[in-house]
């Protein structure tokens, strides 16, 4: 893997990691709503989700790239038009009214952040697209899909850690500067899915 993959991979999980998505507003209400350790209890379910997830995820793209070792390339394109069509509902989004973020009956328990990113599609594709679209085409064998696998779930948590702590001001920041935040971020996804392509 090239340094202008590896920062193209970085700036796709940073991007994709600190949008807002199920598990960043979850985080987001249940701090506002009960406070950072109920916050942090909910993030624990969600790092362990997250990790899951990825695992689940590596053990897939392992067995079918063994089995599908000439669709290495359609895996990557596939990738890279999921990013572009991340970065083209994020462009759309710019140009929309923010709504008002819902305060919903989240718990904040472990089992809530645990199911919610079971259950997170956002975090599923993320974790099938960036192992075939970064790892896949350098290495197939198990030991570098597995480390990768390992490192994923370093990449949203952490980014979700910043919703959890920062919850007040990344909402105001956020409702009053959305445009600029949403186009920037979808021009970012777009270098990324050029960059996979080139």
């Amino acid at each position: 893997m090239t340094l202008e993959i590896a920062l193209s991979f970085l700036l796709y999980a940073l991007v994709s990691g600190i949008t807002p998505g199920p598990a960043n507003l979850c985080s987001l209400s249940v701090a506002m709503g009960s406070g950072k350790s109920i916050a942090i209890r909910q993030w624990y379910g969600l790092f362990t989700g997250y990790t899951i997830v990825s695992l689940v995820s590596v053990f897939i793209v392992y067995f079918i790239s063994s089995a599908f070792e000439n669709f290495i390339e359609i895996f990557s394109f596939v990738g890279a038009i999921y990013i572009a069509y991340l970065a083209t509902s994020l462009l759309i989004q710019a140009f929309k009214p923010l709504g008002e973020l819902r305060n919903n009956s989240t718990t904040g328990s472990f089992r809530t952040g645990l199911f919610v990113q079971l259950t997170n599609v956002k975090i599923m594709v993320f974790c099938l697209s960036a192992i075939t679209t970064y790892m896949l085409p350098y290495h197939q064998d198990f030991p570098h899909l597995f480390l990768l696998g390992l490192f994923l779930p370093l990449t949203g948590p952490i980014c979700n850690l910043a919703w959890l702590f920062a919850g007040f001001l990344l909402q105001g920041l956020f409702q009053k500067h959305h445009r600029i935040f949403y186009t920037l971020m979808g021009l970012s996804l777009l270098y990324c899915a050029i960059g996979i392509v080139r």
